[in-house]
């Protein structure tokens, strides 16, 4: 086959894009590799479209060749294109370099015994360092770009095997004075350097370290890529970090030591780079930083002055990256290269900055975040301690003082560090006109204010319980701070009794020291309002969660109280987990009491029947066997109770199973019809018994009102169900077609749902007889709705065909309800409604031999259709 067109390979790459694996899962996905490979040499195709089709596989590689043999034979196959193209520049060249490095790094086919690779690393490292290597790789103007992308492509298999290009070092190094792109080889030598650095196993084998970085071009026997280093290290590098762990914790490699004359080519190396790292973009050079850091923070006797020029253009910098990887310098080295001056001019930079009313949110954010974490040189807590830098007061804090006004987030890392501020404040502090603990407490009492209003957005709310939960996480030794707290929560639960979810989180989250007197607090709260408004729902649930220890007398009085106004079943069920709570805390007889008053009045059986499983298990069990029975069970999921054996299958009964239908649903015969549409059902059940049994009804489109749902409460076979009628209400009178799904409980209290046999609702089955008219009246009444058709209705005759039956039996058969006047056998008026209100009306004459001729009138003209295939088929059925 040839090759494709440039309209083919449109749609054939939008349809790969859509579902990649669906695609190579169908017909045309096993040779999309081979054609694309196939295609990229063919001169009818346009460069725009060979670029789509590299860009494929620079994006797809591991889907289009998955395996070793397959990544090999690609990466093959792209170089020979890459040999064919002609000298001309052309964007293809760049491209084919990058697809053949990323297919064999997808496919895990780089190494020693691949033919591929061993062709593409001498062609990268000629590109790299700028040699001729024929005239099919472009001309002198297409050199920068190739020399870029083959740093990038040598840096990529770099970071694929790490060592590999170890013995480029001083090749590398020596293209930092040349012509050519700075930042594409300022990278690939910072991270061979680095993997050099990071990997001392094999340094001292050959010319060791000073020979690497020494060693000319043209020396005899060497060689620019070493597979034995590279297949050595079998673990991966870490990407880029905001710290880094020394070599002995992360990598198990011990210390390197370099000799004086190996320093000092390493410290001329890294001059070298750091000297020229000005030249590279914001996030370039933060790559390189963390490189150089990472590698020299592994050399033993090496300080990190080599960084100290840099920092003098790095403390004034705007951009984040860099201000990000001085941060990171300082947590990797600390004293060794920040002084104390250095630390305090950061610091109050980082301060300052922070401050200012135009920054965006995002950058605001990273800000405060520094001074959250920033590194010490000498913190005084424990390591992973959390505490506000020594040298940030509450002087320097005023200008970054939380406030109402601030966006969500910032509002809480500022509130996060103010907090910090608060743990450290001395004592005498405290008697400031505005301490930091005045202040914290004001701003959560106007946070308490802004969540108590009635109506208010959920996202007030959200924001006050984030920062009750950081101001309790963050000061729980504070006693001031804290009784200030639960005081204002108290206060907020008063007002609006519907946070009580935010409440239960917050319990579950905050320290005992916090938990306990929330609880009381709240707990006296609950009982203290009345067990009737419409907030009942939110006290209950709240009883359920703080219902322990002391005050269970009161908590039973509102519980009794309530118990009247629990009228629907998620009262009744919240007020039996408020019972179950003090089942589990030990409650007295006084609970007693209250479960055999709600097994006999609770309106629910399914209440009922759990009100007397916890006064059984109250009268039968000591308080520790109750709290272990009631409690979960610490071998089961979450969702498993210990009251229920665990190979019972619990959790699958709280879930809806679908089953085969085991029941048959079909429409009944049309019977006399009253006013009101509907459509008789007739339903038996296959398999059971069946209980609780409903029919979910769904019609597409429009032409409907929604259906209700028709229950049954027990459906067994062999025994016949009681008549069913579905109401229909259309909105115009038309057939239509009924999805039917049934939702049952099985014999074992599984709760199951199927999907049943569509039902077809038929144009006759929309018929509704007239009103009964007074006797004698019918011809009238018959033409009065005859005249009143036109001229807004349609008027038509058609022929409607006989059976062997005749005209009298297809009238009885299937038109007798709705007749009007009957003058058998030779003329007949017939009126119908359509709902929702049409009518149709038929004037049948005297019979022919093989058919009856209609006059027809109707109001809709939509109905026309409708109506001929109703008569033209009645003699069939």
């Amino acid at each position: 086959m040839g090759p494709l067109s440039r309209e083919a390979w449109t749609q054939r790459l939008g349809a790969f894009r859509a579902s990649p694996s669906a695609f190579l899962a169908g017909a045309e996905g096993e040779d999309l590799g081979h054609d694309l490979l196939s295609d990229l040499r063919s001169e009818k195709l346009s460069e725009q479209t060979k670029v789509s089709l590299l860009t494929l596989s620079l994006e797809y590689s591991d889907k289009l060749w998955p395996d070793a043999p397959a990544a090999e034979a690609a990466a093959t196959s792209l170089l020979d294109t890459l040999i064919l193209l002609p000298s001309k520049p052309s964007a293809l060249r760049r491209l084919l370099l990058l697809s053949a490095t990323t297919v064999l790094v997808s496919g895990g086919a780089v190494g020693p015994t691949s033919g591929a690779s061993c062709r593409l690393l001498p062609l990268l490292l000629g590109l790299a360092s700028g040699r001729d290597v024929g005239r099919s790789f472009g001309s002198a103007s297409e050199q920068h770009h190739l020399q870029a992308t083959a740093c990038e492509c040598l840096g990529e298999l770099e970071r694929c095997k790490p060592g590999l290009l170890a013995g480029s070092l001083a090749t590398l190094r020596s293209l930092l004075g040349q012509t050519g792109p700075i930042q594409p080889v300022s990278l690939l030598l910072a991270l061979v350097l680095h993997n050099t650095l990071v990997v001392p196993s094999r340094a001292a084998a050959g010319a060791g370290l000073q020979g690497l970085l020494v060693a000319g071009v043209s020396s005899v026997g060497s060689c620019p890529w070493d597979w034995t280093r590279a297949e050595g290290r079998d673990a991966h590098l870490q990407p880029q970090a905001p710290s880094w762990p020394t070599a002995e914790q992360e990598h198990g490699f011990p210390l390197l030591e370099p000799s004086p004359e190996e320093a000092r080519e390493l410290k001329a190396a890294v001059a070298q780079l750091l000297d020229t790292s000005y030249l590279l973009t914001p996030v370039a050079q933060a790559q390189l930083l963390w490189l150089l850091g990472w590698a020299l923070r592994g050399l033993r006797g090496q300080p990190p002055v080599l960084f100290k020029p840099q920092l003098v253009r790095l403390l004034g910098t705007a951009q984040l990256t860099l201000l990000h990887s001085v941060l990171a310098l300082k947590a990797a080295f600390g004293e060794a290269l920040f002084t104390a001056q250095d630390e305090a001019l950061l610091l109050r930079r980082l301060t300052l900055v922070a401050q200012h009313p135009a920054l965006p949110s995002p950058t605001h954010l990273f800000y405060l975040q520094c001074l959250l974490r920033f590194p010490e040189n000498c913190p005084l807590g424990p390591e992973g301690e959390e505490a506000a830098p020594l040298l940030l007061g509450p002087q320097l804090c005023q200008g970054l003082m939380p406030s109402l006004l601030h966006d969500p987030m910032v509002l809480l890392a500022r509130l996060h560090l103010l907090c910090l501020v608060c743990a450290d404040a001395e004592e005498e502090e405290k008697d400031q006109v505005q301490s930091p603990q005045g202040y914290l407490q004001e701003l959560m009492a106007g946070l308490q204010q802004r969540a108590a209003l009635d109506g208010g957005p959920q996202a007030l709310a959200t924001l006050c319980f984030q920062a009750s939960y950081l101001v309790a996480r963050c000061l729980p030794g504070q006693p001031i701070v804290r009784t200030s707290l639960i005081h204002g929560l108290a206060q907020l639960y008063r007002a609006r009794p519907s946070l009580a979810p935010h409440f239960v989180d917050l319990l579950d989250q905050v320290s005992p020291e916090l938990r306990e007197p929330l609880r009381a607090v709240l707990q006296q709260e609950v009982v203290a309002r009345p067990g009737k408004n419409e907030s009942l729902c939110w006290h209950l649930q709240m009883l359920a969660k703080v219902a322990e220890g002391d005050a269970q007398g009161a908590t039973l009085s509102f519980l009794q109280a309530a118990a009247v106004h629990c009228t629907d079943w998620g009262l009744q069920q919240a007020l039996l987990r408020v019972c179950r709570a003090l089942l589990r805390a030990g409650a007295g007889d006084g609970l007693a009491d209250l479960l055999q008053v709600l097994a006999r009045q609770l309106e629910d059986a399914d209440g009922r029947d759990h009100a007397r499983l916890y006064y059984i298990l109250f009268s039968h069990l000591s308080s520790p066997k109750l709290g272990v029975a009631l409690g979960p069970s610490p071998a089961a999921p979450a969702l498993a109770s210990s009251l229920v054996a665990e190979n019972q299958g619990f959790a699958s009964t709280l879930m809806v199973q679908e089953t085969p239908a085991p029941i048959q649903l079909c429409v009944g015969p049309q019977k006399a019809k009253g006013p009101l549409l509907s459509l008789p059902l007739q339903v038996k059940a296959v398999e059971g018994p069946i209980y609780c049994l409903e029919l979910r009804f769904r019609v597409e489109g429009q032409l409907y009102e929604p259906l209700e749902a028709v229950h049954i409460p027990c459906l067994c076979p062999g025994r016949p169900a009681r008549p069913l009628y579905l109401p229909l209400r259309p909105r115009r009178p038309a057939p239509a077609c009924l999805h039917v799904q049934a939702l049952y409980t099985t014999p074992a209290g599984l709760t199951c749902h199927t999907h049943l046999p569509p039902l077809s609702v038929n144009f006759a089955d929309l018929f509704l007889p007239f009103p009964q008219l007074p006797k004698g009246s019918e011809v009238c009444f018959f033409d009065d709705l005859w005249n009143s058709c036109l001229p807004k209705g349609v008027e038509s005759r058609m022929w409607c065909p006989l059976g062997p039956q005749g005209l009298e039996a297809l009238v009885s058969q299937h038109l007798e309800p709705f007749v009007v006047v009957a003058q058998p056998p030779t003329t007949y008026l017939i009126a119908v409604r359509l709902p929702p209100d049409s009518m149709l009306l038929l004037r049948l004459e005297t019979a022919q031999m093989d058919g009856v001729p209609v006059a027809l009138r109707t109001d809709n003209w939509a109905v026309l259709p409708l109506v001929g295939d109703y008569l033209r088929g009645l003699a069939a059925r």
